[in-house]
């Protein structure tokens, strides 16, 4: 698949779409105006890549819909450079959302085809993360915190202790917290040991799996 100038066009009409539903973040807007979401989705899924819809991606998991992806990567107000961990690489959409914005990305996925995918692809369409680790994002990555922002991409039962710690001192930690239904959830830490919460409503994501062993 190639991106052409109907799909540039499509991705245009999406972003007004985006900015109609209160996206107001003009970096946001413009660097998923220039990300060619077909290229992340089943090919058979092409002819719907740029309507504002989650879509499977094989492994029980999905690509989150474009306004979920704008609405969490606002929340993180991304300056160039800042460093981020990613939970929940998946397609590989929102890390090369992340790329992009100019972060230094790290992503963690625990579903081993869809690492695989990720690892070989997102740098064939020129996207670089720092790193890209399979492993359990329940669990962070200690060794690279502490970090500028994390954003978790699967709703969590609870906000994991170690994703807390792992934040630096006015980080940002944007989470879909609550079990059938998430409540977008963001927590800015104050000092070590206070952390301010804001709330804002209702979203659907598949659930963050936890490794029990």
């Amino acid at each position: 698949m190639k991106d052409t100038n109907k799909h540039q066009g499509l991705r245009n009409q999406l972003v007004k779409q985006l900015e109609e539903k209160g996206i107001t973040d003009k970096n946001v807007l413009a660097t998923i105006s220039k990300i060619p979401r077909h290229l992340f989705l089943d090919s058979s899924f092409e002819n719907f890549a740029y309507q504002d819809m989650a879509f499977p991606i094989g492994s029980d998991q999905t690509i989150s819909q474009p306004y979920t992806v704008a609405f969490q990567t606002q929340l993180l107000e991304i300056k160039k450079g800042d460093k981020i961990l990613e939970i929940g690489t998946g397609s590989g959409y929102q890390t090369a959302v992340l790329c992009l914005m100019g972060a230094v990305v790290f992503s963690i996925e625990r579903q081993n085809k869809l690492f695989k995918n990720a690892s070989r692809e997102l740098p064939k369409l020129g996207y670089h993360p720092k790193k890209i680790v399979f492993g359990d994002g329940y669990k962070g990555l200690p060794e690279a915190a502490p970090f500028d922002s994390i954003i978790v991409t699967a709703g969590a039962p609870v906000i994991p202790q170690p994703l807390m710690a792992q934040l630096k001192i006015g980080g940002r930690l944007v989470i879909p917290v609550g079990e059938k239904e998430q409540i977008m959830t963001l927590l800015i830490r104050k000092n070590e040991t206070q952390f301010e919460k804001h709330e804002f409503g209702d979203f659907k994501f598949v659930p963050l799996l936890e490794d029990k062993n």
